[in-house]
């Protein structure tokens, strides 16, 4: 939910300067990115894909990885996840030589089936809200409707567990887009020197915290990868926040 009673702080925009903090500075705040951070579907996107064709009484005639790779080119600001994925569906039998229309229906099965109460939290996310909820102002910034987003933070038990809560993409542009980290830290009254960002995608966590001012944490980071934009933290999983690295 978001906080009527933000922390005490004496300038009145706090975000408005936006040098780059330093590791060794306190943390006041941790924002987290939701999907594949704190909680994942309990069916994956393959998973719910074959069932999506099977539904729409369609062959398949692309995969998951092709999804994942080209959804982001169709969502913007006013689209919504359903008529993104649409559209999505509908280039991707386009470019296989298929009529559009039959990526649409694939689009409606798979929408029908997604069921946003079907998730969970990700191994040591519960752990790692009790340890820094201690001593640090918790929120979220998460590309995604408020309805969807937040009927996925009640599924998985975490709704009261943050001050704050940004829908980019409907509140504010979509990471990696700056807004929705200031729309935070402004609720929170902490300025971005004196905060971290917690995702999953280089793309829209690291590089949208990095434009907005705030520290890096990329989790779960690959081993074998050259990540860039280079985050200020690298961590294998969110159990390792327990004891926080800045």
């Amino acid at each position: 939910m978001t906080s009527d009673d933000p922390h005490p702080n004496d300038d009145p925009h706090p975000n408005d300067d936006r040098a780059a903090s330093t590791p060794d500075s306190p943390a006041d705040a941790v924002l987290f990115d939701l999907d594949g951070t704190l909680v994942e579907y309990d069916r994956s996107p393959a998973e719910l894909l074959e069932v999506a064709f099977e539904a729409a009484g369609v062959e398949p005639f692309f995969g998951a990885e092709a999804y994942l790779e080209r959804f982001g080119d169709h969502l913007g600001p006013g689209v919504s996840i359903a008529e993104g994925r649409a559209a999505c569906f509908a280039d991707l039998a386009e470019r296989r030589g298929r009529d559009p229309a039959l990526g649409r229906r694939v689009a409606a099965a798979y929408a029908a089936e997604r069921d946003q109460t079907r998730v969970s939290t990700l191994p040591g996310a519960v752990e790692a809200l009790d340890a820094l909820g201690a001593d640090h102002a918790l929120g979220v910034v998460t590309n995604g409707p408020p309805e969807m987003q937040t009927t996925k933070l009640e599924a998985a038990g975490l709704a009261d567990r943050f001050e704050t809560i940004v829908f980019a993409g409907h509140d504010a542009p979509p990471k990696p887009d700056p807004e929705p980290f200031d729309r935070a830290l402004d609720a929170l009254g902490i300025p971005a020197g004196r905060a971290v960002h917690v995702g999953n995608s280089l793309s829209s966590d690291v590089a949208g915290a990095h434009a907005a001012g705030l520290r890096s944490v990329w989790v779960p980071a690959e081993s074998d990868a050259d990540p860039d934009p280079a985050p200020h933290y690298s961590l294998a999983s969110l159990a390792e926040l327990r004891d926080a690295p800045w």
